[in-house]
């Protein structure tokens, strides 16, 4: 574990920083927007899941520029856009300048490339714990913003400090990228005559069933962003500096949610099992906080909410790296996470559609439909411990044979080569292909 650590704190760090700039912001953002000039419920809605509009449109650019150009390059670029957009956003007293930042903000879309640069510095089998030491990052990240958050919004200086701090964390990353990120090694595939076309990244099944799940999972986070901060200040009159004492407990025991998901979703092959579990609790997290009339049974949906949610976060990005071919993890990535990043834009500008014109139950009621489909939709779901991974060093497997393993092998899923540790790494469907007989065909002939 601790060679795995070594090969991925740099990067979970910086994508620890950017989600700590997002959240710090987002704990109390609806609050904040609702005192602006020009706001409505519908754009204060689109103030909190807006810039995931322009997530959305430039996930999969990101994704396959850092495919074809380099991840560094891809990262800088978006680091740079994100600072800008949180400067303008800091500087808003209307909410359409709040809207522009947001949607600047959104512009950096580079959260699917660092992920599929740490996938380039480890193994598959290696990748789980990878993300989970990720996932740890941007847990402590997660909590520290969902207390940092109200206490800095709370005091004099306001909101605006806390946009003005994400561009000051924009900067550190950068700095982070180029002094300790070392280059990804350098890996060919089997089939250099494809390249990471979006299509290409739909053709896979199990991977579309993820897309999905990433839409309707970080909807629900943006309705709860939506919908928490505003009835905490409209219903319950709970000063913003106090916001903390309701995130922080659902932030500890969202955190500890997160261990036995990882375990049971990639070690005992779970993973459909958790995510039905997890819905279970957002959906039963939104009737408290829809119907509930006193601030504890709110807060406990609150509890609820977190649990379910971050049972989700260990598995999400390593279920899609495991379904994805070699050269395609940047752009299947970049699906995905456009898939998340239109789930938060609707969810979150619904929900204030909805509050404008219903109620906090009538946005409640949404959720649960949404829970319901959901569920139906994750039972359909394979679980991608059925996909095996062969390491083949080549001194003793031929590599000449790789495109003939191809072609004659119906279970052979993926091929590529780590050149820099002169290995060769072939993904199989276990039900189809036999690791035995595979590694029988790749064996050198004396």
């Amino acid at each position: 574990m601790k060679d795995i650590i070594g090969k991925v704190w740099h990067l979970s760090l910086i994508i620890g920083l950017r989600f700590f700039g997002l959240f710090v912001v987002m704990s109390v953002l609806s609050a904040h927007a609702s005192d602006l000039i020009g706001a409505t419920p519908t754009l204060i809605g689109l103030a909190v899941g807006g810039y995931a509009f322009t997530q959305a449109a430039l996930q999969v650019p990101f994704g396959i520029l850092s495919d074809k150009m380099g991840r560094k390059l891809a990262i800088l670029i978006g680091l740079i856009i994100f600072a800008i957009g949180s400067i303008i956003a800091g500087m808003a007293e209307d909410i359409t300048t709040l809207l522009i930042g947001r949607f600047l903000q959104g512009a950096g879309a580079i959260g699917g490339v660092v992920v599929a640069m740490i996938s380039d510095h480890v193994r598959e089998e290696e990748r789980a714990k990878a993300m989970a030491t990720m996932g740890m990052v941007i847990a402590l990240a997660f909590t520290a913003a969902m207390v940092l958050g109200p206490i800095i919004g709370g005091m004099s200086a306001g909101v605006s400090t806390l946009f003005y701090m994400t561009a000051a964390i924009a900067v550190i990353s950068i700095i982070l990228l180029f002094t300790v990120v070392p280059e990804p090694p350098s890996i060919t595939h089997s089939f250099s005559e494809e390249t990471a076309k979006v299509r290409h990244v739909f053709k896979d099944k199990d991977l579309v069933r993820m897309y999905v799940t990433f839409l309707f999972h970080s909807s629900t986070i943006a309705i709860a962003f939506f919908l928490i901060p505003l009835v905490l200040k409209s219903k319950f009159d709970l000063p913003l500096g106090e916001f903390w004492k309701v995130y922080m407990p659902a932030v500890f025991f969202g955190i500890i949610a997160m261990g036995p998901a990882a375990v049971f979703g990639e070690k005992y092959n779970k993973g459909k099992e958790v995510f039905l579990i997890s819905i279970g609790f957002i959906a039963l997290a939104f009737v408290m906080m829809g119907f509930s009339s006193s601030l504890w049974l709110f807060g406990t949906g609150v509890v609820f909410f977190f649990i379910g949610f971050n049972m989700f976060e260990p598995l999400l990005q390593s279920f899609v790296t495991k379904f994805a071919k070699a050269h395609q993890k940047g752009a299947a990535l970049g699906v995905a996470n456009t898939f998340a990043y239109i789930g938060m834009g609707i969810g979150a500008t619904l929900a204030g559609k909805i509050f404008e014109i219903g109620s906090v139950s009538a946005v409640a009621t949404v959720v649960l439909v949404v829970s319901a489909f959901w569920a139906i939709w994750i039972v359909g779901m394979r679980n991608p411990g059925l996909r095996g991974v062969i390491y083949l060093d080549t001194d003793t497997f031929d590599r000449g044979k790789l495109m003939k393993l191809k072609n004659n092998h119906n279970g052979v899923n993926d091929i590529y080569i780590n050149e820099t540790e002169g290995v060769m790494v072939i993904k199989y469907d276990k039900e189809i292909s036999d690791e035995d007989e595979i590694r029988g065909f790749m064996l050198k002939r004396r």
